[in-house]
């Protein structure tokens, strides 16, 4: 979201809790019947979760009053459902990164927390769902879904989504068409894809709710690059989600979510007609004995 959709303090409210609580609720929706996780993984997590957090209290000395003030902000992330933003954008690049190191393939990057699964399929070749006046920039985009050891994966998923040219998500704010930006491309026996779409603006995250208040009390930014999210599959190899950047761009040294890769950087050209073109390709990873679960597509 951009600072100028929101006007009052009443409307800030209502979009970063509108907001918070599409987040939230996409969550749950993917979530699995239980967690799977033993009583010693969790004892040792959480150990050390806590030990990290009674060090930082004792290294800052920290007082009832700033210890009141974390209290009262820790109520108000759940009030305003911003965990899922909260999580994904401070610490899912380094859950990414020890769960990805293993790859030989293409890089990944955190999903964040306005994916949504089963968006309408385009085929091999096709046009993301979009408004007729949907500004900016055009954007043809062709690349080829392969394994590690370069054969091409026919029939490989390429899920994409991004935020229009204000910085909004579609089903995250009001006044957008259900899949707008969002759509699902199949790739050829050749494991080609090309698709039409338009480019992204930088844009703040939510600064109208709890995050917002962290941000401005640390004196921090709340930008993040223009970028392309997607999610890759194919059977027998692992899912790859990635963000896709454009160079250029003023946050992507400073991203808040630290989600910038210099494997993750496009290099669109201009067709001289107000349109930009850019190829674009993955490589998947084959799944191993050691591949964890969660992180595979059958």
């Amino acid at each position: 979201m951009t600072e100028n959709s929101v006007h009052t303090d009443g409307q800030d409210t209502a979009s970063a809790r509108a907001s918070g609580q599409s987040a939230t609720e996409s969550f749950r929706k993917k979530q699995h019947a239980g967690l799977q996780v033993s009583q010693e993984r969790v004892s040792a997590l959480a150990g050390d979760a806590l030990a990290a957090i009674h060090d930082v209290i004792r290294k800052h000395e920290m007082t009832y009053e700033e210890y009141d003030a974390l209290k009262a902000w820790l109520i108000q992330v759940g009030e305003d459902g911003e965990w899922p933003l909260f999580l994904d954008v401070w610490v899912e690049h380094v859950v990414e990164d020890v769960n990805t190191s293993h790859r030989e393939g293409s890089k990944g990057s955190i999903e964040g927390p306005y994916y949504v699964p089963d968006a309408p399929e385009q085929g091999a070749r096709g046009t993301i769902p979009m408004r007729e006046d949907e500004p900016g920039t055009p954007l043809h985009w062709t690349g080829q879904v392969t394994s590690t050891d370069g054969s091409p994966l026919g029939g490989a998923k390429v899920e994409l989504w991004h935020a229009d040219a204000d910085g909004f998500y579609s089903q995250f704010a009001p006044d957008i068409p259900e899949w707008n930006l969002r759509g699902t491309f199949t790739s050829d026996e050749e494991g080609r894809f090309e698709i039409d779409t338009v480019e992204p603006a930088p844009y703040q995250i939510p600064t109208d709710g709890a995050c917002g208040k962290l941000i401005a009390a640390a004196g921090w930014h709340a930008w993040r690059p223009a970028h392309l999210h997607v999610k890759v599959s194919a059977p027998g190899h692992e899912l790859l989600t990635a963000q896709l950047y454009f160079p250029g761009d003023p946050h992507n040294e400073d991203d808040i979510a630290s989600a910038v890769k210099p494997e993750l950087m496009l290099d669109p050209q201009d067709t001289g007609d107000g349109k930009r073109t850019m190829d674009y390709s993955f490589v998947l990873d084959p799944v191993s004995d050691e591949t964890p679960a969660a992180t595979t597509v059958a």
